[in-house]
């Protein structure tokens, strides 16, 4: 376009850009060692603005150093800068619901924490969680999935104000930052609650997704922030914590974060390092409880892990067996207590009195579902030179609720090659008698809470006398475990089971404590028999 007049061009100049435009220029004409350049939005004649690159130079002055003129270029950007706006998009909000990322929500949230220290007011991080959400995907497929997570969004965005930010992390998890809700931490907390109360409500609400009608919930965890220093890291791993405290309060609700999660994050932390270094360490242990028949005979023992810590003492499984599993640790420990129970029958062999004894040594679910668990099991029973008929594995009913083919087909390689299994804790999990008749096991156990509870309420002693049954029409052994009195054992053998395990007998114990069992089995069965031997005080 032809301009008329010097400076007709400048009135179409946006005028946020003005100013910059005129910096410019005058630094320009000061001193045109340099080109000058600047970039401006023009008002074209269409209607509409366009991105302007303007490069020129002083080519002429007067004696007085003043200039007269100029020659350049102006060009037309608008394709680059809409490219440029697209990218910077792309890299500051989520491709799926265009909410903030989590790179934008740091930033808001580290200017929100610097504001509320300056100026004395509280705010909060609110952490979403969709219940559920990978049954969702994994049922109904990745785009209806996807449609849930963009109505969420726009229901998060319409119970916030303005000045908060939604923000979307991953997955199905959502944030909201909280910006200046209160001078005191008080009226900050219930503000922050009321917020959390309106989400719950919206996401309860049924969503159209098609032809469903589906419903979803949400589990949120909080945390306020002012009056002191807070890093956004910390912020938001501690909107997570509290998050996981409502989903173990049941899902579908909200909790603020305290700092004892922090604390027991932090033992939990401690423990999962100290446990890595148990083995390289040697801590480990494992101590033996006696399995006798019905005349009180010694036919095998369950081999239970121990760890003798340094400043704890000796640790008990149910210290530190569920972090082992959550952190994996737990295969490399199911690994050493299978070949440390195979070098012990590798002893037993040896002797005459021994020979025969079986060792049952337990394997967690995430152990047996490593796709090389049967190789390794093979490996270990051929590096030691064990006998893999005097080895048995026992399985946890909670077993059979995942991948049940491929629990049986590594059952069944095990049990060509000799390996026993016995399935322990019978009764309190899930048991499919389907699936049951498919498992190559040979053996079940009962449950401690229903051997001693047989004695005191019908309900327990039927399931007691049920499972006896079972086994007996199934062809398969049955230990009952937790018998801790004479009369249990009376009873137990009345009913038809055949194998026992509890502190009427031994205690678990080193392989030191077991051999003086061994020394003095006989008289102990016939102790047990005559004298009807008092209730052991449990360990924990």
């Amino acid at each position: 376009r032809q301009h008329n007049t010097p400076g007709e061009w400048r009135s179409l100049v946006n005028p946020e850009h003005r100013d910059e435009l005129d910096r410019v220029l005058r630094q320009h004409l000061h001193d045109s060692s340099h080109s000058f350049e600047a970039e401006y939005q023009m008002w074209h004649r269409d209607g509409h603005w366009v991105w302007i690159q303007c490069r020129g130079r002083v080519v002429q002055r007067d004696v007085h150093g003043r200039a007269l003129r100029m020659v350049g270029t102006r060009m037309d950007i608008s394709a680059r800068k809409q490219a440029e706006a697209d990218i910077a998009h792309l890299a500051f909000y989520d491709g799926l619901t265009n909410l903030p990322n989590r790179r934008l929500l740091l930033e808001r949230l580290a200017h929100a924490v610097a504001r509320s220290e300056r100026g004395g007011y509280h705010g909060a991080v609110i952490f979403v969680d969709l219940d559920n959400f990978k049954s969702l995907n994994d049922t109904m497929g990745h785009d209806m999935g996807d449609q849930l997570l963009g109505l969420v969004a726009r229901r998060l965005t319409q119970v916030t104000r303005e000045v908060d930010t939604v923000a979307r992390l991953g997955g199905d998890e959502f944030v909201i930052l909280l910006d200046d809700l209160g001078a005191s931490p008080e009226e900050a907390g219930n503000n922050a609650e009321f917020v959390c109360r309106k989400v719950l409500a919206a996401l309860n609400a049924g969503y159209a997704l098609g032809a469903y009608e589906l419903r979803s919930t949400p589990s949120i965890g909080v945390v306020m922030f002012g009056g002191g220093e807070h890093t956004v890291n910390d912020l938001l791993r501690q909107a997570d914590m509290a998050m996981y405290e409502a989903k173990a309060a049941g899902r579908n609700t909200f909790r603020f974060f305290d700092p004892r999660m922090q604390e027991a994050l932090d033992e939990i932390a401690m423990l999962e390092t100290d446990l890595r270094h148990a083995l390289a360490r040697k801590e480990l242990l494992l101590h033996y409880q006696p399995i006798v028949d019905n005349d009180g005979r010694l036919s095998g023992v369950e081999a239970l892990m121990r760890w003798r810590h340094p400043q704890r003492g000796l640790v008990f499984p149910g210290t530190f067996i569920t972090q082992a599993e959550k952190s994996g640790i737990i295969v490399e420990f199911g690994e050493w207590a299978l070949e440390t129970a195979c070098e012990q029958l590798v002893q037993w062999s040896a002797r005459r009195d021994t020979a025969h004894l079986t060792i049952a040594v337990n394997v967690s679910a995430r152990q047996f579902r490593q796709p090389e668990f049967t190789q390794r099991i093979l490996q270990i029973i051929e590096r030691t030179g064990a006998n893999p008929r005097r080895l048995k594995l026992e399985l946890t009913e909670s077993m059979l609720l995942t991948d049940v083919e491929d629990l049986i087909h590594k059952m069944s390689m095990l049990k060509t090659h000799g390996v026993g299994f016995s399935l322990d804790d019978f009764g309190t999990g899930y048991s499919s008698l389907s699936y049951l008749k498919k498992l190559p096991i040979d053996q079940l156990k009962i449950d401690r809470s229903f051997v001693q509870d047989m004695l005191l309420t019908p309900h327990a002693s039927s399931i007691v006398r049920t499972i006896v049954n079972l086994a007996q029409s199934m062809g398969l052994q049955v230990v009952a475990e937790g018998v801790e009195t004479a009369e249990q054992w009376a009873a137990l053998k009345k009913i038809g089971c055949g194998n026992f395990q509890g502190y009427l007998f031994a205690r678990p114990g080193t392989i030191g404590d077991l051999r003086h069992w061994f020394a003095a089995v006989d008289d102990t069965a016939s102790s047990v028999r005559s004298s009807h031997l008092s209730l052991v005080n449990p360990v924990p």
